[in-house]
């Protein structure tokens, strides 16, 4: 597995890419990056990235993106990119803990009904609707929809190698409506941020979730697990 950031060369975009990958449209930045897997056949995604936007020395957001990407091959030098690159083998251990970072688009399947197949809800949005319309921005239902989160992650940790010791933080909440094309049907799809410390209790699993990715939509840059080693 290979670990890469990239930065685009803004100046070799259209104008629609450049407004678009700006404003953090996910289906855009998929396309730029296949680019730099020119051998790959379109239905074989060999990569899963994040865009994040870099900030300046005093941590304000400089307004540029970046990318990361987990991808099962290098990726090859093109124009209009500027990438670093390296092998990315985690040497992961039974038990250690590890600071993580990781984008996710949490949904549970709901029934639809006798005879129905179940459909996919929003794990944020089930836990909003109880509340009435006048109370969907109050702080009981904020900590309702954080918990949910919380709950939604904690619950597949152990199917990814990892346990929770403490409390993620959840952060930035995102409903994105993404169109492939002009008058098309738009994707909808939400993100959320979590952030916090994992311990490890399968490193296999654990490194399969690198891999492949944690959840759904990771064509849209979520699922993404970045891992960091904390002093002890």
């Amino acid at each position: 597995m290979y670990l890469s950031s990239v930065r685009l060369d803004l100046n070799s975009l259209t104008r629609a890419e450049l407004f678009d990958v700006l404003e953090g449209g996910a289906y855009t930045a998929h396309q730029l990056l296949w680019q730099l897997f020119p051998e790959v056949p379109k239905g074989e995604r060999p990569f899963i990235f994040r865009q994040e936007m870099e900030e300046d020395a005093n941590g304000k957001s400089a307004g540029l993106p970046r990318f990361y990407v987990y991808s099962t091959q290098a990726p090859e030098a093109m124009d209009g990119f500027e990438v670093q690159c390296k092998a990315f083998s985690p040497q992961l251990v039974k038990g250690e803990r590890l600071a993580f970072r990781l984008r996710v688009n949490p949904t549970i399947a709901k029934p639809a009904g006798e005879g129905r197949r179940s459909c996919r809800a929003d794990v944020l949005m089930d836990a909003r609707y109880p509340f009435p319309k006048g109370e969907r921005t109050s702080q009981a239902c904020i900590e309702a929809m954080d918990a949910a989160a919380r709950q939604w992650l904690k619950s597949r940790a152990e199917s990814f190698g990892f346990t929770l010791p403490v409390r993620p933080e959840v952060g930035a909440y995102r409903q994105h409506a993404l169109s492939k094309k002009e008058g098309g049907q738009p994707i909808r799809y939400s993100s959320v941020d979590y952030e916090g410390l994992l311990e490890v209790t399968d490193p296999a699993l654990l490194n399969e979730a690198l891999q492949h990715g944690i959840g759904r939509a990771k064509a849209f840059g979520c699922g993404m697990l970045l891992l960091r080693r904390v002093p002890e």
